[in-house]
């Protein structure tokens, strides 16, 4: 027997934990088998009554409670765009922890949604394309910005960067230009590849004028992306320093149905042992 779940980093806002479900639920329905939204942290500190009276169970509890069950395969669903450290060094930790309970248990992550080993797929460019097109207005082409968190991890953040470039292709005769930045960044030299910031980019001649349009690397709402967060605060900043300048967000990638069927291969590839990482039992 195998539980699956889709996990991502966890949020206090409740809005991310509604949509990690809704996405889930999603998956279950793709896939034809049980889907449990679970984060890694976080959101199990939200108020039940802020989520309908469901409380959140972050996904140690979960996967234990899976196994006590029965479950002797793990199979975690990263909602994760690249290779954080989340999924890299606290998620195998975490299910080490399991399998010291439970050692007949396997645990088999998938790849996140963006793969820089495998083949060119555009799948996610499109869905960007897609939410930047939606805000578009008619008039001259608008200036599109790519923004993430910013990452202490060159590899995520060059997953932004090949987002970026695809969909500068994809966007080659609607936008003036793409360009990727990132909301903000750890000091010291060492980080500055998360470069250009967000707030640093609005303010240069050529962006603090005219239409942007943000296109919103995230993929759930919560205290950066969600509604008065930091990414908004930031836009009203350089909106109110720079008075001919509007900057129109998008809606987070999450949000996007599309999401749904990059998921679902990733689910599909660890049938075929194409993980991010496979912990395999400690007994049989």
């Amino acid at each position: 027997m195998r539980a699956i779940f889709l996990t991502d980093n966890g949020s206090l806002r409740p809005q991310a934990t509604f949509n990690l479900r809704r996405v889930a639920g999603r998956l279950s329905e793709v896939c034809g088998e049980p889907v449990r939204a679970a984060s890694l942290l976080h959101s199990h500190k939200i108020p039940a009554e802020q989520l309908d009276g469901e409380p959140a169970i972050t996904l140690g509890p979960l996967a234990e409670r899976a196994a006590e069950a029965g479950a002797s395969d793990i199979i975690i669903v990263p909602f994760f765009f690249g290779p954080s450290r989340a999924l890299t060094d606290y998620l195998p930790k975490r299910m080490g922890e399991l399998q010291a309970r439970f050692p007949h248990v396997a645990v088999h992550v998938a790849k996140p949604l963006v793969d820089e080993r495998s083949p060119v797929d555009l799948r996610l460019a499109h869905l960007l394309a897609d939410n930047v097109r939606e805000r578009m207005t008619p008039g001259a082409p608008p200036k599109v910005v790519l923004v993430d968190h910013g990452s202490p991890i060159p590899e995520v953040t060059a997953v932004r960067n090949r987002l970026a470039g695809q969909l500068s292709v994809l966007l080659a005769e609607e936008a003036a230009c793409v360009c990727a930045a990132s909301m903000e960044r750890r000091e010291g030299e060492a980080y500055r590849f998360n470069e250009p910031l967000l707030a640093h980019l609005l303010a240069e001649p050529s962006f603090d004028h005219g239409d942007v349009v943000l296109a919103m690397l995230f993929l759930s709402p919560g205290r950066h992306a969600g509604e008065g967060g930091d990414i908004a605060t930031i836009c009203a900043t350089a909106e109110q320093s720079h008075p001919g300048l509007s900057v129109v967000p998008t809606r987070l990638v999450g949000e996007h149905d599309g999401i749904t069927a990059i998921l679902a291969s990733r689910l599909d590839a660890v049938n075929t042992g194409d993980v991010l990482l496979t912990l395999p039992p400690l007994s049989r």
